[in-house]
Order: C-alpha cells, then sequence, then structure tokens
C-alpha cells in the first residue's frame, strides 16, 4: 500500500510526501536577549527563519503542556493546557509600562547566565510577575470577543483552573488526599467552586489564553516561512492531573504503566502513570482523545507519538506491587493487532497532524508493518539499528524504509559525542564499519559525516537535536558532553530537564560557518 492509499493520505498530503529535514528543540534550553530564566515561546521565532535559510522545514519540540511543580515535560497536570513558565514576559503587551514588571524582568533575565535553568527562582518570579500582569491587565481583555471565544471553545478550562487552585492551596497534596467533595467533585460542585473562586479561575484562563496567542503566533510565523512544527504527544498523563481528578472513569486507576524486566532493567520499570479504560473512552467516542488531538492542532502540523506500542498493548502494574508482578493489557496476544490498530485509525481521523510514532525498544511482531500500512513513521536512531540478532553490525541507513524518521540520537539518550565516549566497544565496531581509523574522541570529520548521513538514509523525515548540529563547532557547546545531555531516565536530579544550550539564539543564527555547514549536508534530496 502507498502512502497516497494510507489511512494517514490526508495528512501525508498536507505535509508532502518527500524527504523533510529538521531540528529538535527543547524549548526550556533556549535563551535570547528577551528571555526570562527559562526559554520562553516566542524565542523561537528567530529560529524560523534560521530553519528556512539552512533548508530545514521542520522544527521538533517537547511536550509544552502545563507540569505545574515538576520539571519533566513529560509529566503534565493537563493534556490540554499549556506551560505558562514559557510565556514570553518581556514581549507580552503593556509590560513596559510598569516599573515594578520591568524590574522583575530584569532579576529573570540576569538567570540566562547560569549554566542550568534554575526552576524553583524562574517558578517564584514569574508568577509574581504574571499575577500582577493579570491584576492590572485582564479587565482589558476580559469582554473582547477573542477571549471570549477562547473561553467558549475550550471547555477544560473550567476543570484545569479549579484544579491548580486547590493543588497550590493544599500545597500540592496528591487529590487522593483531598477531603470530600474535593476529592470525587460532581458537575454541581466543580460550578460551585468555580464561582467561588472565579477570581482565581479567571487568572488560570488568562494565562492560557496568552500562551494559546503567543504559541500560534510561531505557528504562523513558521507555515508562512514553510517550516512544519512538530509536537509531542505523550501516551500517558500524570496521575496528579486535572484530567484524572475530574474523568477517572477513563483510567484505571488501580494500575501503573511501566515496562517488564529486559536487558536493560532486570526488576523492570514502573513510571506510576495510570492506564487508560479503552473500553470506557470507546463508549464515548474517544471524546477525551480526539478533544486532545484537536486543541494540540492549534500548535502543530505533526507529531510525536509517544511510546506508540502502548496503543497494542501495554504493561500495567497493580499499585501495590513491583514491576515484576505486572502483566500486558490486553491480557491476550492475539488481540494487540487489532487493538492498536483501531486507535490509531480513531487518531488519524480525529486530527489533520500528522503522527510519528516513537516504536523504539521491544516491538511485537506485527506491530511496525502495522504502522506503516497505516502510512504511521516509526523511529530510526542510527546507534541502535543493528542487525541484533545476527552479526550485530551496524544497519545502513541508506536501506532504512521510507515510513520513517532518522536521528543520531534522542532527548533521553547521549548526545554523539556522549555516546562515542561511553560506549567505546560501540564506537570500535561502528568505525570498523565505515573502515575509520578509532580514536577515543569523536573527530570532527567522523561527526560530520555520521550528521550527513543521517540526513541520506532512506527516511523520509530526518531531524536531529540541535546540540548536534552545534557540536560541529566546540564553542558552541558545553566542554563536556554530559552536559549535553537532556534527561538520564529512571533517574531524579535537578540535572534532568535543565539542560542549557551554550550560545544564545541570536548567536546561533548569526554563526554563518554552522549555517554553511549545515547546507553543505545537501539535504534538498
Amino acid at each position: 500500500m502507498s502512502l497516497e492509499q494510507s489511512a494517514a493520505a490526508d495528512q501525508w498530503n498536507r505535509i508532502g510526501i518527500r524527504h523533510h529535514h529538521g531540528v529538535n528543540i527543547a524549548l526550556f534550553s533556549l535563551k535570547t536577549q528577551q528571555s526570562c530564566g527559562i526559554g520562553e515561546y516566542l524565542d523561537l521565532l528567530p529560529l524560523v527563519d534560521w530553519c528556512a535559510s539552512v533548508g530545514f522545514d521542520i522544527i521538533q519540540l517537547l511536550p509544552l503542556n502545563d507540569t505545574g511543580p515538576d520539571q519533566s515535560p513529560y509529566s503534565a497536570v493537563s493534556a490540554f493546557a499549556l506551560n505558562p513558565l514559557h510565556l514570553s514576559l518581556a514581549q507580552l503587551p503593556h509590560t513596559q509600562d510598569y516599573p515594578s514588571l520591568q524590574r522583575i524582568v530584569h532579576d529573570l533575565q540576569a538567570l540566562n547566565a547560569l549554566p542550568r535553568i534554575p526552576y524553583a527562582q524562574v517558578r517564584t518570579l514569574k508568577k509574581s510577575f504574571l499575577q500582577h500582569y493579570y491584576a492590572w491587565e485582564f479587565a482589558s481583555v476580559a469582554n473582547s470577543p477573542e477571549y471570549l471565544s477562547f473561553v467558549e471553545q475550550n471547555d477544560w478550562l473550567q476543570g484545569y483552573s479549579l484544579f491548580k487552585i486547590i493543588k497550590r492551596q493544599r500545597l500540592w497534596q496528591p487529590w487522593e488526599e483531598w477531603p470530600e467533595p474535593l476529592r470525587n467533585p460532581t458537575v454541581e460542585t466543580i460550578k460551585a467552586l468555580h464561582e467561588r473562586y472565579l477570581f482565581e479561575a479567571q487568572y488560570h484562563q488568562f494565562l492560557q489564553y496568552l500562551c494559546f496567542q503567543q504559541l500560534k503566533a510561531v505557528k504562523k510565523k513558521a507555515n508562512a516561512a514553510g517550516i512544519f512544527l512538530k509536537g509531542d504527544i505523550p501516551i500517558l498523563i500524570s496521575r496528579e492531573s486535572a484530567d484524572l481528578w475530574q474523568h477517572r472513569d477513563l483510567f484505571h486507576v488501580e494500575y501503573a504503566a511501566g515496562a517488564p524486566p529486559d536487558f536493560y532493567a532486570a526488576q523492570g520499570q514502573k513510571w506510576g502513570f495510570p492506564i487508560y479504560n479503552w473500553q470506557v473512552l470507546e463508549q464515548q467516542d474517544y471524546r477525551w482523545w480526539r478533544k486532545r488531538l484537536q486543541v494540540a492542532g492549534n500548535f502543530y502540523d505533526l507529531y510525536r507519538l509517544d511510546h506508540v506500542v502502548g496503543f497494542f498493548r501495554i504493561w500495567a502494574i497493580p499499585l501495590d506491587k513491583p514491576a515484576t508482578e505486572g502483566a500486558f493489557q490486553p491480557s491476550e496476544e492475539a488481540t494487540w493487532l487489532g487493538h492498536g490498530e483501531k486507535i490509531l485509525r480513531m487518531i488519524l481521523q480525529s486530527s489533520p497532524m500528522l503522527p510519528i510514532g516513537e516504536d523504539l525498544g521491544n516491538i511485537p511482531n506485527g506491530v511496525r508493518p502495522c504502522l506503516r500500512q497505516l502510512g504511521i513513521c516509526g523511529t530510526k536512531v542510527m546507534r541502535w539499528e543493528r542487525a541484533w540478532n545476527t552479526t550485530r553490525e551496524f544497519i545502513n541507513p541508506a536501506t532504512y524504509y521510507p515510513e520513517s524518521m532518522t536521528t543520531v540520537s534522542t532527548h533521553d539518550s547521549t548526545t554523539l559525542s556522549g555516546w562515542w565516549k561511553e560506549n567505546a566497544d560501540e564506537a570500535q565496531l561502528y568505525t570498523a564499519s565505515r573502515d575509520w581509523s578509532y580514536q577515543p574522541e569523536i573527530t570532527q570529520d567522523q561527526r560530520r559525516a555520521i550528521l550527513y548521513d543521517s540526513h541520506h538514509s532512506g527516511s523520509l523525515f530526518h531531524i536531529n537535536l540541535l546540540q548536534e548540529y552545534l557540536a560541529m563547532f566546540p564553542e558552541l557547546v558545553h566542554a563536556s558532553p554530559e552536559q549535553e545531555r537532556i534527561n538520564i531516565p529512571g533517574t531524579i536530579s535537578d540535572d534532568n530537564w535543565s539542560y542549557r544550550y551554550l550560545p544564545t539564539v541570536e548567536e546561533i543564527v548569526a554563526h554563518t560557518p554552522l549555517a554553511d555547514a549545515i547546507r553543505g549536508m545537501d539535504k534538498r534530496q
């Protein structure tokens, strides 16, 4: 079956069945002269022009949903709300009219000089700014057609706002420890609470209005420049989320998702996220999932569909048991393919965005062929594409099937430099396959050759982390490869998700040799 005949045919027609090249950016890691302590939505605007100038047509982003006090973008308190932490404060209307706000902006911008993102300080200062800004500016938009339409079209705002209010009042205590009727609110309870906390609720709704405005402005400029924005939709949602609090029937709250024991984790993995009650979701015509995709469509043209195998079967662990005592759901292996295909067809029918599946790890037979038949790309991380069952040799990227995305690393892995340094045996095997001379540190010629290969693979998508390109010029990256890593899965550390690019966005877009090097890879195939 051709892509033109696949279930994703409409999505492919919008994107174009051709080679696409792009960069994967951690928004929080950006810094511009305007940034306030952390990467902000409008920091992406100059990168749109830069991408167009070097021949890229995709900007991929990590999840941007509100995570509350959690640093991880994969632990959202709402499947719909954007993270107010990324609001571009200095560019909000009338900010310059308030000297006290200008002082906060100045204090936040001073934090850009720190090597890692100081989340606690950024949250405290941004909260102070936004509360004052709301008090002074909300009245000017409260009755505007644009704001009223926004509230009317996003009915999830009410529950999300109340969840945030109660969470903060109770110092982020788990909702399961809240007293009745807060723990199990009825429709009447939600309405009464909203009226009681109207001022605070409108504050959260106002922030979402501003977030939506800014990120939609980025998409508008990107699309005008021929650039597609690629989002990231995690398959699961945090147990401590407004969605779970309000819609418990959509989840099996007695289970936590995870992974069975394997070569990398002898005791398995327990992620803590609840699993879906697909039977109830189907009875409701998947309303929650459809709405989630529709909201994301405001900002993205395509998206990374996280842990796509989880739609076929997921490792479900009783809350009081270790990961070793979990089991796959559905339990019957014969039903997995039909189960996943039905859900993915619903997902394709619900949004014009094109999904690209994250299908890494132990994938059951039949899943990848099913994805290809549907027209959903998989993911090829070059260092992990090997003949594991035989010689363990690296697979030639030129042989990757078209329905895939090639990359040299991910946000959860070491960068290319880190892999070379920490996995010498694999690096030696790789250099041997290329008839290269092995060195303990990757040479710049080798780095550029691997990046070149990633952009000339058989895949239709070619996207790498921004720092992989920056590393072609040592002055643009930190001295140690460890400092260039975004996250180490399975660990709790302040270093996770606090990575900051060494150069500013202004320095990146002004670096002519970097732009020339990327253009020199001749990505227009």
